[in-house]
């Protein structure tokens, strides 16, 4: 849709000014959202072609093992305090 959008918002921007009398507000408009457009296709490349994808994965793959080692830690706390207790009987 992006890539269609973008065609489209510059086609527009061409017969905008090539109509007598020009009509600025319409080039105006599609010119904003031909670059709302490129920022979005831009975007979409960073995310899916340029390693963003990869890093959002990485980035939830860290904090996945940082929450299970938060939980690893907790349980053998706990085992060791019954250990203990245990151990004084």
């Amino acid at each position: 849709m992006t890539g269609a959008l973008t065609i489209y918002s510059a086609t527009f921007m061409r017969y905008a000014l090539a109509v007598s009398p020009a009509n600025y507000l319409l080039f105006a408009c599609h010119f904003v959202n031909e670059g709302a457009q490129l920022t979005q296709g831009y975007r979409w490349l960073q995310y899916h072609k340029n390693g963003g994808k990869e890093e959002e994965l990485r980035k939830q793959a860290e904090a996945g093992v940082k929450g299970l080692a938060g939980k690893v830690e907790k349980e053998v706390k706990e085992v060791g305090e019954k250990v203990k207790d245990l151990a004084g009987k």
